[in-house]
This record gives structure tokens, sequence and C-alpha cells, in this order.
């Protein structure tokens, strides 16, 4: 099943009070942080308070929960971890920063999959390190359900402004890992928040390098990226038409109304009608 990621709204953890306006931006997911947007003497307490809220508030359609832990290779991280594992209500993915190695994400899927087998991973990648082996990060588990670009520390790694020019390089690697794995892949947030034209120009040319979607820090950003990254009605037409010419004949591939049909084709349309989908919901 289909299940496109335009647009992340991260909730901070430190004030979940937002969380019911957040869901109804139209988001695709929304992302409650209990990394950065906690200070450290009170994770523990926005921790409890996050996996209450999830066990309290019924799951909206069409809406994934995640939440963004802390790295795994620090106490916090663990302790999030065991939380998670313990948890009777799991989010439907989580975020894990600073990643650095496949091996975190099959120490993840050995802890908590039995627990939580709907669980879905979502590195960010942060980290020189991580950007070393995205590769083999994207394809370490088949939980792994997309790459999210954390470019603003990033940049720092690389001593470098945030910058479109100067995170190319990442940004196209992690392009190419993506689409290696047949995954998601979300872009940083754009900070600028009194500056729409700039988002909008910076998400155009995220999806024109490959990305399905990016992330936001400000509701009022939701609605300019679901646009860049919801397709025309006359493309939805075209693809619903071409997917059911296809799936009434019985060849692996077929040339259509001029279109060569294959698999990496189909994924494309596929995505389309997902997308439509959620939009007509």
């Amino acid at each position: 099943m289909v299940n496109p990621y335009r647009s992340l709204l991260f909730v901070p953890g430190v004030r979940l009070e937002v969380y019911a306006k957040a869901v109804e931006t139209g988001a695709d997911i929304i992302c409650i942080d209990l990394e950065d947007a906690v200070a450290d003497n009170i994770k523990d307490k926005v921790r409890n308070s996050t996996f209450a809220l999830l066990a309290e508030i019924e799951k909206p359609d069409r809406i994934e929960r995640w939440i963004r832990i802390n790295s795994l290779r620090t106490t916090t991280g663990l302790a999030d971890l065991l939380a998670l594992a313990d948890a009777n209500t799991a989010p439907d993915g989580i975020m894990v920063p600073k990643i650095s190695s496949p091996d975190e994400v099959r120490i993840l899927r050995d802890l908590v999959s039995s627990k939580h087998p709907n669980l879905r991973f979502h590195p960010l990648i942060e980290t020189n390190d991580g950007l070393q082996t995205v590769h083999e990060i994207a394809k370490a588990s088949h939980k792994v359900g997309s790459l999210v670009f954390g470019g603003f520390d990033m940049s720092a790694e690389l001593r470098v402004a945030p910058s479109w020019e100067s995170l190319l390089y990442a940004r196209q690697n992690l392009v190419h890992a993506a689409a290696s794995a047949d995954i998601d892949l979300l872009d940083m947030p754009n900070f600028n928040l009194d500056n729409l034209s700039e988002l909008e120009e910076e998400t155009v040319a995220s999806a024109n390098l490959g990305f399905t979607g990016k992330c936001a820090i400000h509701p009022k950003q939701v609605d300019t990226i679901n646009g860049v990254f919801s397709p025309l009605a006359e493309d939805v037409e075209r693809a619903r038409d071409l997917v059911a010419k296809y799936e009434a004949q019985d060849k692996g591939f077929a040339v259509i109304d001029g279109v060569l049909m294959e698999k990496p084709v189909l994924r494309r349309l596929y995505r389309t009608i997902a997308i439509a989908k959620r939009i007509e919901s």
C-alpha cells in the first residue's frame, strides 16, 4: 500500500496542548519532538506526557503520528527506546536523530518489533557518518519507511552555511539512497517563517531533485508544502486511466497510450492516485 508523505509538522514535546490544532492543518504526519525541543531537565516528564497523549487520544484517519526520540547514543535516547518498548500504544513511526550506522536501525528492530510490529523507522540523516552510510541505513530493514534530511545540523558538520548550494551534495546523496531503497524522503524545514515564497521555491527545488515531502515547523507552512507535492487534477485523471488499462491486461509491461508501463512508472502512478485519495478524504 502506498502511503505518501508530503508534509510533516513538528510539535514540540513541551507544547502538547497544540497537538489537536496540528491535526487540523492537513499535514500528513504530526511528529512530536522529544529531542531538540525539550530541555534536558524535563525530558523524562515530557516523554511520559507524550506516551500518555498517544494512549488517550484516538489516532486521526490518514494522519501518521511520529515521535522524534533522542539519539540512541545517549542515555536519554535509550530511555526513550525503553519507554517505547514498554508502551501499550505506539506511534506510527519514530524519527531517529543523528543516526550514523545501520546497526542502530537493527537495534531498534530487535528491541521494539515484537511489541509493535507495525512501527516504522525514519532515520534523520544529519551527520557526516550518517551521510557516509546512508545507503546502508536506508536498506537496513524493511521497517525503514523514509529518510529525513537534517540539513541544519548537517551544515554544521560540513562547516558550511545551511544554504541550498552548500547542501546540494548531501541532498543528492539522500535522493539516491531513498530511491534505491524505494522509500520516501523528507527535506529539512525552512526556518524563515515570514517568507512563504522562499518556502515554495525551496520546496519546488526539493521536489525537482527527488524529495517526496518536506518538514514544517509552523502550521502556516503546511499548505504551501502540500500544494507543491500534490498532483494536478489532470495528472490524477491520467494516472487512474493508465492504471485501469494496465490492470485490465496481463502483460508484465506494455505500451499504453504511448507510455511504457513498467514497475518504476507504476509506482509513480500509484503514488499520484494515493495522494489524490488523501486529498479527497
